[in-house]
């Protein structure tokens, strides 16, 4: 089977779907593994003569993993695209503690200051509720016609505990921000996380204590979205690693398998955006999630929210995104103009 066009793909990448179920329920017994999926995921991955093939994408470290997904290769043939991971993590963590250890960041004439206080708030920056380490700020919208701040589920909520009116601060607590000094709003809406359950989206809004904000990013203004269709050029800020580029290696990945930690377990996610790092160096790290992806023409894809820290054609990981739009729709959110 050879290259598709999106429809055969999508079809393909149904019955095959069918199969790893079969496959799973007959033949996988996987140690401490307690999501909602086997953590086999499988999507859309443009090929280089502009069709489609079948992503999967599979763990590291299990053997009856790893036969799925051989067998499922040998069904789909040379339209398959498999990749191996690591373990998918959020890229922030809950109670000061991080999922992937928060690296310091990556310092450039553009990222200054991006862990410390900035004042009009940006896009790139450090943010967090007061119990969570930190992650980054990734854009501003509009809910009821007030200015928030977007970001994580697990940036701004971090579990289901916190309430409605909780303090976020910028910077977030993990790179100096205390709740007398740096409050900067309140948590004002989420998209419930259900422990070792299904999602679409990991997204919350702060509702600001002051509208005035630097919308621009690196690219100037990013006022318009997109779906991601695949093999786009794209970049990001983020409180870690600064402005990075990629490429879009799969779209609509169904069973991304996320590790939240111990209140919330490993959530598995479908219709994911995958993308790896274009340079030397990873695309995201810890204190990233939260970060807006959008192209080089200034048109947002996505936003940030896990990743692994192996895998991708420089083997520094790959990055996960959910489709801005689900993001958007979900909050009842505009991105501000």
């Amino acid at each position: 089977m050879g290259s598709m066009d999106e429809r055969e793909a999508r079809e393909v990448k149904a019955q095959v779907s069918d199969y790893v179920r079969e496959l799973a329920q007959r033949r996988v017994q996987v140690q401490d593994m307690h999501a909602a999926a086997v953590p086999l995921a499988l999507g859309l991955a443009p090929l280089a003569d502009g069709g489609y093939g079948v992503a999967v994408r599979y763990r590291l470290g299990l053997p009856a993993v790893r036969s799925i997904a051989r067998k499922v290769a040998e069904q789909v043939g040379p339209a398959a695209d498999v990749r191996r991971t690591g373990r998918i993590r959020t890229l922030a963590g809950p109670g000061g503690g991080p999922s992937i250890t928060l690296r310091p960041p990556v310092v450039t004439a553009r990222s200054l200051g991006e862990t410390g206080r900035v004042r009009p708030l940006r896009p790139g920056v450090s943010i967090a509720h007061a119990k969570v380490s930190a992650g980054t700020l990734g854009a501003f919208v509009v809910v009821d016609g007030r200015m928030h701040a977007l970001s994580n589920y697990h940036v701004l909520s971090g579990t289901p505990s916190a309430r409605m009116g909780d303090p976020v601060l910028q910077p977030g607590p993990a790179d100096g921000g205390r709740t007398s000094r740096d409050k900067v709003g309140e948590l004002a809406g989420r998209v419930e996380l259900e422990p070792h359950g299904r999602a679409t989206v990991d997204c919350a809004v702060a509702l600001l204590d002051d509208p005035e904000v630097d919308l621009r990013y690196p690219v100037g203004l990013v006022t318009t979205t997109a779906p991601a269709v695949g093999n786009e050029q794209v970049a990001k800020i983020g409180r870690t690693t600064s402005v990075t580029h990629g490429k879009v290696t799969a779209i609509e990945l169904d069973d991304v398998v996320v590790g939240y930690g111990e209140e919330l377990g490993e959530i598995a996610f479908d219709g994911q955006i995958e993308v790896e790092s274009t340079g030397a160096s990873a695309f995201s790290r810890g204190g990233d999630s939260g970060s807006l992806v959008y192209r080089e023409d200034g048109v947002a894809l996505g936003l940030l929210f896990a990743g692994s820290e192996t895998g991708g054609e420089n083997g520094s990981g790959l990055t996960y995104l959910n489709p801005i739009d689900a993001v958007l729709d979900a909050l009842g959110a505009t991105l501000a103009t």
